[in-house]
């Protein structure tokens, strides 16, 4: 399944090895389910929270 997403990670993320989080969006328009994995281990292991879990992440981590 993670094949066939979209993956992006953060404008502010670069190339010089830090850790980052990619997300990838189950479907654009309307985003039913948000994709997680880390960008170091693309082929490793992901998860999926709900889109009301992904909005509390990033108001906590604002």
């Amino acid at each position: 399944m993670s094949d066939s997403l979209r993956w992006f990670k953060s404008s502010y993320s670069d190339d010089s090895g830090g850790s980052c989080v990619e997300v990838a969006f189950d479907q654009p328009e309307s985003s039913h389910t948000i994709h997680l994995r880390d960008s170091k281990a693309t082929d490793g292991p992901t998860f999926a929270v709900a889109p009301t879990a992904w909005s509390a992440f990033l108001d906590w981590a604002k």
